[in-house]
């Protein structure tokens, strides 16, 4: 099994099991009343998400040497990750799911960014494509990541502008 296989393997166990917690934390948010916006879209970051994956799989040789300091940085992204997921606790998930009249959250990479989670991912989708050289797929879907999260960072931003006072 090549480095390419292992890693895309570890990458997708890590989906799968964040995938299973976001489900029960969007069950646990619904039973308190939380809303979900952009319903439609969200099988579009499921669907990018799997082609990503699924393209590097594919389309890049497993023979392929890495770039070790890009699968270090990679790394360190997942511990981003993880530091997300923690900070966020019961409210992390997947969707775009709203409880209205509950605090923000501000510890963590919040207590710096609104929107560390997306800043992470964009960074995931570009970078492990290059650390196996597959600058092809590291743009095309950096660029339709980039077009899902513009939308989804608008709708957002104008459910939560009332919680942040604007």
């Amino acid at each position: 099994m090549s480095v390419l296989h292992i890693v895309l393997a570890v990458v997708v166990l890590q989906r799968v099991g964040e995938l299973a917690l976001a489900a029960r934390n969007t069950r646990e948010l619904r039973m308190e009343g939380a809303v979900e916006l952009d319903i439609g879209f969200y099988p579009l970051f499921v669907l990018l998400h799997a082609a990503w994956l699924l393209s590097l799989a594919l389309l890049v040789p497993g023979s392929v040497a890495p770039s070790w300091p890009l699968l270090a940085v990679f790394a360190a992204l997942q511990l981003g990750r993880v530091w997300v997921i923690a900070s966020l606790g019961r409210y992390w998930t997947t969707r775009l799911i709203v409880l209205p009249h509950r605090p923000l959250i501000s510890r963590g990479p919040y207590r710096f960014l609104n929107h560390p989670n997306y800043l992470i991912v964009i960074a995931e989708i570009a970078i492990l494509p290059l650390a196996f050289g597959a600058t092809a797929i590291a743009v095309v879907f950096s660029a339709a990541n980039l077009m899902l999260l513009a939308r989804r960072v608008m709708i957002e931003e104008r459910a939560l502008a009332p919680r942040r006072g604007i």
